[in-house]
């Protein structure tokens, strides 16, 4: 995840954020994550400390804690961490020097720290593009593998000594051998191109060899590791060379939820470390958390030397697609020359929401993109590697049958009879999810839902029905399952772990065969460079998207073919402006290379979200947009880009809905621009023979169709609906072509807060935010702070408090409490101005007491 955009959006102008870092600060009691920003001003550096949530999307996520300058005295060593755990694993500790002090930060194995510390190195006072930092006395960032010969960009491979295991693995330095030569710090098209032919051309100097992969997965509905985790790591197995370890529902707490805090991960952590086999030495290689999914990656020591290239990425789709309660974490890495990808992931939970599972995975594969060391190449998904294996709590439920016919085909241990009914195998069947991926036969009972501490079944009110959730698949070539199964053994929770071992081929590279292949390349592309200028055929150079309507995606895609000479291409800014196309749109790729009489398909994605749909609504701004496609050496392509956007009361201001008795979409394009440019505080004489209405008619129905129906609904406004319900729902509010919404309870209510999301203007007025804080903590004010709300948004503001009043009343059913309906709705409610300093925590829990002393007051119902 690019966490720089949400760190650009505090800085002020002039300052400019060159890269970001998430790392933990280590204190003298705790550690505490942050984001670690590298910031140029006019020429100068600083890194900017700041405080963060996990899922750092936007400014409102961030909070800036300290400025640490980059001037004389800075200095950046690293240092061996007290805990021993940390000295076998990946990460790179480093300490933090300037005039105001010292800093001990941890920052996790991969090329993008790596890359962090060099733009770093480049900032030091008298040593701009040096390598200056420190590793026990010695350069740690130094590319050892930038060739001195200017007539070849790329070196061969260099013969690398066996130093201590425990140092290299926790060096961010890429640590294979191949890796070297292809980690450059420079990226040009003849780099590229030699790495491009050499990935053609590994079948002539690897050959394939077995190394045993150990994967697990345990839901721990909370738990804290009460016992030993070895009945289910290392018992009666042979040491693995690989284990991947996955966890969900690591943390169920509120402060979980909300901020990602949790001392769980450390326990968690421990535990796992001192329950690997016995017999063999293993170094952490990482370790990635979203609120309670945590996935731990471990190799032998002895194999340390041959993983490269680990990078780390989290998904979150949980409500408004941004919750992390429910998405994946990932790790992906190079195996000696086999790249791999573990998932882990957490699904939607239910029985009926097979669908949203479907969805939850289809939107993991598409937001979990890798960052690649070579900037001119695209972002890897999921599906770009040779082995993808996905393990979690996938929350697939067994359909059609009742819990005592369920119970009794596990008594007779009638697993064949049982599967049929499995909702994963069956959506599988249909190609509705995880097409391409393998799934074991499974021999063992249900892993869900036990009473916690034993091995009965659940007992509590609900007495949910046995299900195979906990599940293991795999994806790839050389693939050999040699185990799965339960661990009956582990009772900490009301899921029962399951593991998985695997033989897989990975390719070795021969080091004699590697260089003779390097040397062919390279002598070929001298034949081939200054042939001729690069050239392209383009198959569209004319888009046009019809009918795009608000966070409905629309894609166009189109084909480059290179003619004689290799080519680099992207797409490049138009003159006097910051970016390649307009906020709604991009290409994916944007940039690459093409070797000669090759192609490539690129994207045109349209994305309509709240940050353009007024202008668009209002039609200050058209979707029209020319993208200039550039040929490194070569010349210049236009392509234009058009469509229509349907408006949407998502992303209109609340008095312009006011004022629009009819459907948006059945009103003219200059009445809707009309209303949308209305000042915000209006005389009474203005529409004078036309009295708005009290609250929008859309809000009115989606807050009806809630109160009627989903009063006692679970989970309410925390668990997500599905987008094709949403798009029914966005159409019925449109067009009033329904006077019933349609779709689930969840699908409405996450309806309701991209709605408030959406609006340019929050219920409470921008301007009244720092009112507000400063009477959170009395009702009496903050209700004369209401009062000066413009009518429309007063209106608002008091109708939905009510609304939210009346679930409360239904708490023990709804298992809402003010706490997190504050939560969740003060964000969208309150919002700072837009120059406003980012709120700290401070600011942001007297945001949320705002909000909550109102829900703490009996009113009338909506």
């Amino acid at each position: 995840m690019d966490q720089s955009v949400a760190i650009q959006e505090t800085l002020a102008d002039g300052e400019t954020c060159l890269i970001v870092v998430q790392g933990i600060l280590a204190g003298e009691e705790s550690v505490e994550s942050r984001l670690l920003g590298l910031v140029r001003t006019h020429g100068e550096h600083a890194l900017f400390l700041y405080t963060h949530r996990r899922m750092a999307i936007t400014a409102e996520d961030v909070c800036l804690e300290r400025i640490v300058p980059i001037t004389e005295g800075f200095a950046v060593e690293e240092v061996t961490p007290d805990n021993d755990r940390y000295i076998i694993g990946s990460d790179v500790t480093v300490q933090i020097s300037s005039e105001d002090g010292q800093l001990v930060v941890q920052l996790p194995f991969g090329s993008h720290t790596r890359m962090f510390l060099q733009e770093i190195s480049k900032c030091l006072p008298g040593i701009v593009g040096s390598e200056d930092i420190k590793q026990n006395g010695k350069n740690l960032v130094v590319n050892h593998s930038q060739s001195t010969n200017s007539d070849d960009k790329v070196t061969l491979r260099q013969s690398k000594s066996k130093t201590d295991v425990s140092e290299m693995v926790r060096s961010s330095m890429i640590v294979s051998d191949k890796a070297c030569s292809l980690s450059l710090q420079k990226f040009g098209l003849r780099d590229t191109i030699v790495k491009s032919q050499l990935v053609k051309r590994e079948d002539s100097y690897t050959s394939l060899q077995n190394f045993r992969f150990f994967v697990g997965t345990y839901n721990v509905n909370g738990q804290s590791p009460k016992e030993s985790l070895r009945p289910w790591l290392s018992h009666g197995i042979e040491p693995p060379d690989v284990y991947c370890v996955g966890f969900q529902e690591l943390d169920l707490s509120k402060e979980a939820f909300f901020f990602n805090d949790t001392p769980k991960e450390e326990e968690w952590f421990k535990a796992v470390t001192d329950s690997l086999h016995p017999d063999a030495r293993y170094a952490k290689v990482k370790l990635i958390r979203l609120v309670g999914m945590m996935l731990l990656l471990y190799v032998k020591a002895d194999h340390a030397l041959n993983i490269s290239e680990v990078e780390a990425e989290t998904v979150g789709t949980g409500i408004m697609g941004r919750m992390g309660n429910k998405g994946a974490v990932a790790i992906r890495f190079k195996f000696h020359n086999t790249s791999v990808c573990i998932v882990n992931s957490h699904l939607a939970a239910h029985m009926e929401e097979y669908e949203r599972r479907n969805q939850d995975f289809k939107d993991i594969c598409s937001r979990m993109q890798f960052c690649q060391l070579d900037p001119n190449l695209p972002p890897l998904t999921i599906s770009k590697h040779d082995v993808v294996l996905w393990l979690g709590d996938l929350n697939y439920r067994l359909e059609e049958l009742d819990v005592e016919k369920v119970k009794m085909l596990i008594e007779k241990k009638a697993f064949r009879a049982l599967y049929k009914h499995d909702q994963l195998k069956r959506q599988m069947d249909e190609k509705a999810v995880f097409e391409g991926f393998s799934e074991g036969e499974i021999t063992f009972q249900p892993t869900y839902k036990y009473d916690t501490g034993c091995d009965g079944w659940d007992t509590s009110e609900k007495c949910r029905a046995p299900a195979w959730c906990d599940r293991i698949l795999w994806k790839g070539k050389n693939i050999f399952q040699l185990s799965y199964r339960s661990h009956m053994a582990v009772k900490i929770s009301d899921h029962k772990p399951v593991s998985s071992m695997f033989d897989i081929k990975v390719k070795v590279v021969n080091e004699e065969l590697y260089r003779k292949a390097f040397e062919e390349i390279v002598r070929s592309l001298d034949k081939m460079e200054n042939a001729s200028i690069p050239s392209v055929i383009l198959s569209q150079r004319e888009f046009s998207f019809r009918d795009v309507k608000y966070m409905q995606l629309q894609v166009k895609t189109f084909t480059i073919r290179n003619e004689q000479v290799p080519c680099q291409f992207e797409f490049i800014n138009k003159l006097d402006e910051d970016t390649y196309c307009k906020e709604w749109l991009i290409a994916n790729p944007r940039k690459g290379f093409l070797l000669p009489d090759s192609e490539m398909t690129i994207e045109l994605e349209l994305f309509v979200n709240k940050s353009t749909a007024t202008r668009l609504n209002s039609g200050e701004e058209k979707l029209e947009d020319i993208l200039i496609l550039h040929l490194n050496e070569g010349k210049d392509y236009f392509l234009s880009v058009t469509g229509n956007y349907l408006p949407s009361c998502f992303g209109s201001p609340i008095q312009t809905l006011c004022y629009m008795r009819e459907p948006i979409q059945d009103m003219s394009a200059e009445s809707i621009r009309e209303l949308t440019l209305l000042p915000l505080q209006m005389s009474d004489d203005i529409f004078r023979d036309e009295k708005p209405l009290d609250i929008p008619k859309e809000l009115w129905m989606l807050v009806d169709h809630l109160y009627r129906n989903a009063s006692h609904q679970e989970d309410l406004f925390q668990q997500p609906g599905l987008r094709s319900e949403f798009q029914q729902i966005r159409d019925c509010l449109d067009t009033g072509m329904l006077d019933t919404l349609l779709g689930s309870n969840h699908s409405v209510a996450e309806a309701l807060l991209l709605f408030l999301e959406s609006l340019p203007e929050p219920v409470i007025c921008c301007h009244l935010y720092n009112d507000c804080l400063h009477c959170a903590g009395n009702y009496t004010l903050s209700s004369q702070v209401v009062s000066r709300l413009p009518t429309c948004h007063k209106n608002v503001f008091n109708y939905l408090m009510a609304f939210l009043r009346e679930l409360l009343k239904n708490s023990e059913k709804n298992h809402l409490d003010a706490n997190i309906l504050a939560s969740i709705f003060g964000g969208l409610l309150l919002r700072p101005p837009p120059r406003h300093p980012k709120p700290d925590v401070t600011e942001k829990r007297k945001a949320q007491q705002f909000i909550q002393q109102f829900l703490l007051r009996e009113s009338n119902s909506p």
